[in-house]
């Protein structure tokens, strides 16, 4: 039987290797939004910063883990062979969460959740143990550890509301002080400012970066404690006094100095304390183990009082290989930067490109917010809004550059200090805070702040964020239920169950896997399709080119599938039909979300392309409303089970279909290999397509008269069939407007450069 105990050890430590893949994916965002949201330095020197943090942290943490051992349970109610369902069940349950909110791009707690999976394995295996032991429901009190749980979720809410408030209030004052032109202020009050900043971050990695780690006596430990305010004191001069000599004396950048110390402390703290996230549970089953094979009883017998005694201390050796797994992932995972994508999107100055859909909670918050501003300018005298106003005044961006800071150096420097602060007082005074609720809370306070959520964008930001908010709660919720049903199943099911809950975990990771990296592709088919760096002529022509190529193609497609589907009454299929249709509609919509920045990027001898682009955007609008309709109430008539088409019907529209494929296809060969002379020989082509098409409306006449029998289907053909020339006329019209385009181009560009 211990063999079997030796393999779910190996199981847990392959699990603990997952989870740190999955976890520091997730927790990246904690220490690489602000650094990589203000490009304060390089990508490079970043990453190089906040690996030396996460390795220090790793190498120094002592690896405790409280909550793993007896913080949520009591073990001394549980046999090992319960310890060690609980803790198989938290890890497997945890991974696939993680992994789930890394693939759809959003950060989650990875202590709330290691935490709610732990309370919900030992609540069920304590109703199990109850139920068989035919006890009282009133014992289950014995088994868990209530006050700590809590304790946990008061402070959740405590975390959210307050660092978002204090992180407003900061920002609020940092800007009032320093303005969107910072540059100048810094010189005069940069060192008092930077004195603070680093104040807060190096005493932030004393009481959190550096707690309960292993290689500092107790006694100094106990003398930081016990002095922080002597601390704060000689720091804030220390770091003051030797800001204003880097400053005045080797010229540094104070900011920037902030930013990489700030992301050095918190990606150490990361390592040093979250680190036990991941691994804490196999070590502790680890210890577990050690226990169990000392005391000669059987599994089933043997309760884990011991686990509640002494310290879990990970070997170095656990610890350097931790460190090293999560400097690898920081490098390579994909998934993390999504996440980290998702924190600047939200945080981000200015506007483009919202992530999020609006709702009835976020367009009440919005309007609130508007007449609350209205009514305290009301009370406000005129002069104090001017002068408030002129301090939240922005220079003017001309162009909108694809590498632009998402925000300056001023807001990432107080992002990283409240943070720190915040979390430094909750570690102090012993509260459970989460470092991604603090950190993404205070970003998100910032740049309300900052009014980054201006009118423009504040109804999709609210959204985001309650969206964000409400996947921490759900972290919750799903941790609990899924740890609880697995530690279940592993009860009834023993080895059978264990082998396949590992099964189907790492065939759920791959399909997650495959299905991120299809996402991926499609981000980057869209980031293709931005328009933010065009600024001649020639860039319009071939970034046109590109969009008419991309948007024809994917029409074409679509067009083919619906005809296909319609006719085979394929409504799962239909319906993904009109998923891709919206990731269409949203391609156009985003490229006309970017006009103002396209008009305004444009130098001053391509002025007049302005209105050819615009023209060129409203015909792929066109289109696009054409190939809607078709989808739409393609799948409309077969969702509402109305009679099929007839076979002349369908036989027709895929005559129509396999003329279009010809056309379109010839289109974006056209224009993928720019041979845009060959225009004038497609468009030969209009009258003959109308006219098939207006034959088979007058066919539908004829059908009317003699034989169709069903309003319904006469209707939707009569719809595809309009919305099919609207769709031709659209797609004519836009080649004809190029063409004019790009022969007046050719003339422009011959007179500049005559052939000699």
């Amino acid at each position: 039987m211990e063999q079997v105990y030796m393999v779910m050890l190996i199981a847990l430590a392959l699990l603990a290797i997952t989870d740190l893949v999955v976890g520091v994916s997730n927790d990246a965002v904690n220490f690489l939004n602000s650094a990589i949201g203000s490009k304060a330095v390089s990508l490079r020197t970043i990453m190089i910063v906040a690996s030396a943090g996460i390795a220090c942290g790793a190498l120094f943490s002592s690896g405790m883990m409280e909550i793993a051992r007896s913080g949520i349970f009591i073990p001394g109610m549980f046999t090992f062979n319960e310890v060690m369902i609980i803790f198989m069940a938290v890890m497997i349950a945890d991974i696939l969460l993680l992994d789930v909110f890394n693939s759809i791009g959003l950060p989650t707690s990875t202590t709330v959740s290691i935490v709610f999976e732990l309370l919900g394995a030992a609540v069920c295996l304590a109703i199990y143990k109850i139920v068989m032991q035919n006890d009282d429901m009133s014992t289950l009190g014995a088994y868990i550890n209530t006050t700590k749980a809590t304790q946990i979720v008061v402070s959740i809410l405590l975390s959210v509301a307050l660092s978002f408030t204090v992180g407003a209030l900061i920002q609020y004052i940092s800007r009032l002080v320093f303005t969107f032109q910072f540059e100048k202020k810094v010189k005069y009050i940069g060192a008092i400012f930077g004195g603070l900043a680093i104040t807060a971050i190096t005493f932030f990695m004393l009481v959190k970066g550096l707690k309960g780690v292993s290689f500092i006596p107790a006694e100094v430990s106990a003398w930081i404690k016990e002095h922080q305010l002597i601390i704060i004191g000689v720091s804030l001069v220390f770091w003051t006094t030797l800001s204003q000599i880097l400053m005045s004396v080797l010229k540094v950048n104070i900011l920037r100095m902030i930013i990489i110390i700030g992301t050095f402390a918190l990606a150490m703290a990361f390592a040093g304390n979250d680190l036990v996230n991941f691994i804490g549970v196999p070590i502790a089953a680890y210890q577990s183990y050690g226990f169990y094979a000392n005391s000669g009883m059987s599994a089933d017998t043997y309760l884990m009082g011991e686990l509640a005694s002494g310290e879990i201390v990970a070997p170095f050796y656990f610890l350097l290989f931790a460190g090293i797994v999560m400097v690898i992932t920081l490098w390579t995972s994909k998934k993390a930067r999504d996440v980290i994508a998702t924190g600047v999107d939200l945080s981000r100055q200015g506007d483009g490109a919202e992530k999020f859909s609006p709702n009835a909670l976020s367009r009440f918050i919005v309007r609130t917010s508007v007449y609350a501003g209205i009514g305290i300018n009301y009370f406000l005298p005129k002069s104090v809004q001017i002068k408030i106003d002129k301090q939240f005044e922005q220079p003017e961006v001309k162009r909108k550059k694809k590498d632009a800071p998402a925000f300056d150096m001023v807001r990432a420097s107080v992002n990283l200090m409240v943070a720190s602060i915040l979390i430094s007082i909750g570690t102090s005074l012993k509260l459970p805070l989460s470092t991604t609720y603090v950190t993404f809370m205070v970003a998100m306070g910032t740049s309300f702040a900052d009014r980054a959520w201006d009118r423009e964008s504040a109804v999709y930001r609210v959204a985001g964020v309650f969206n964000v908010i409400g996947g921490w709660f759900l972290t919750a919720i799903v941790a609990f239920i899924a740890a609880a049903v697995i530690a279940y199943l592993l009860s009834i099911g023993g080895i059978v169950a264990f082998v396949g809950l590992l099964i189907v975990a790492a065939l759920l990771l791959y399909r997650s896997s495959r299905i991120h990296a299809k996402r991926a592709r499609e981000e980057e088919e869209k980031r293709k399709l931005r328009t933010e760096d065009i600024i001649t002529i020639h860039e319009i022509v071939n970034d046109s080119s590109h969009h008419i190529s991309k948007v024809i193609g994917k029409t074409n497609k679509l067009y083919s599938e619906v005809v296909d589907n319609l006719g085979l009454q394929e409504l799962k299929k239909l319906k993904k039909n009109k998923k891709t249709l919206k990731k269409l509609e949203d391609e156009v919509d985003e490229l006309k979300g970017e006009l103002f920045y396209f008009i305004k990027s444009l130098d001053e001898s391509s002025i007049e392309a302005s209105k050819f682009y615009i023209l060129m955007l409203d015909n792929l609008q066109d289109m696009v409303q054409s190939i809607g309709y078709i989808v739409k109430n393609s799948y409309s008539h077969v969702n509402n089970n109305h009679k099929n088409l007839k076979f002349n019907q369908i036989r027709d529209l895929k005559s129509i279909d396999n003329d279009l494929q010809v056309l379109f296809d010839k289109i974006k060969y056209t224009f993928d290999k720019e041979s845009f002379e060959d225009i004038d020989n497609i468009l030969e082509e209009k009258q003959e397509l109308f006219d098939r098409v207006s034959n088979l409306i007058q066919k539908q006449i004829d059908r009317i008269r003699t034989t169709e029998t069903s309003p319904k289907n006469t209707k939707l053909y009569f719809g595809l069939l309009l919305e099919t020339k609207d769709l031709i006329t659209a797609s004519m019209n836009l080649l004809e407007l190029f063409r004019d385009f790009y022969q007046e181009y050719k003339e422009v560009k011959e007179k500049a450069f005559p052939v000699l």
